[in-house]
């Protein structure tokens, strides 16, 4: 099950627990009181905290217009993919902009693989998401005619934008043939009695060592110009 942004501690508690990804830096430094004087719960004896004796924890603070990735689940692949399957599967809004999410295993659906995407935008403003791993030559991607085996691209489906729009790449539930994934000019192009189940926001395409590095600007780390 996914839930909300949470402290560590709050996910040590319980792991259905849902809470803001920052705390107070008091919630990890708990005062006691030893022979009527307080003190922090770790001595020199028992360790360190962060900023004692030198010690110092690697910190990364997340920029107020970080996007975190975010966690989609997988529905199927492509071609085969029924319209029972690319909505067998759930999703969960993402993390507020500058914090992060947690994934748990949600013991009552279906164990599908998940897949994260880079943060952005885009991704972030998806209503209802869900991944679906394709073939390259399935959807007309080329790649190096050096590779000569079909390459997994993972295709990234927004359920709720299911309307039409030009030129786009629609899912679609045709009565004859399963669901296709097409872009189409006009409106009218659509296979009769087809349905639109989602819009493709994004198609991630792995490299391999058989494609080209992509360049620095530095002739001294490119191989090709």
């Amino acid at each position: 099950m996914r839930h909300g942004l949470g402290s560590l501690v709050g996910v040590l508690c319980s792991a259905y627990c849902s809470t803001t990804a920052w705390v107070s830096p008091t919630a990890f430094s708990r005062v006691t009181q030893v022979r009527g004087t307080s003190r922090t719960c770790l001595n020199s004896a028992e360790g360190n905290l962060h900023g004692q004796e030198s010690c110092f924890l690697p910190l990364q603070q997340l920029d107020q217009d970080y996007y975190a990735p975010r966690i989609v689940q997988i529905a199927g692949s492509y071609p085969g993919l029924t319209k029972e399957d690319f909505f067998a599967v759930s999703s969960e809004p993402p993390a507020e902009v500058g914090q992060w999410m947690y994934d748990f295993s949600d013991p009552e659906g279906p164990q599908m693989g998940t897949v994260a995407i880079e943060g952005r935008n885009s991704i972030g403003s998806c209503e209802d998401p869900v991944v679906i791993i394709a073939e390259h030559p399935s959807l007309g991607v080329e790649l190096p005619p050096v590779i000569k085996d079909p390459v997994d691209i993972v295709v990234l489906v927004d359920r709720a934008a299911n309307t039409f729009k030009e030129r786009t790449f629609l899912v679609l539930e045709k009565p004859s043939s399963g669901l296709d994934i097409r872009a189409f000019e006009a409106k009218t192009d659509l296979p009769e009695g087809s349905q639109i189940l989602g819009q493709v926001v994004l198609v991630q395409i792995p490299w391999l060592p058989s494609m080209k590095p992509t360049k620095s600007g530095f002739m001294e780390e490119d191989e090709y110009f």
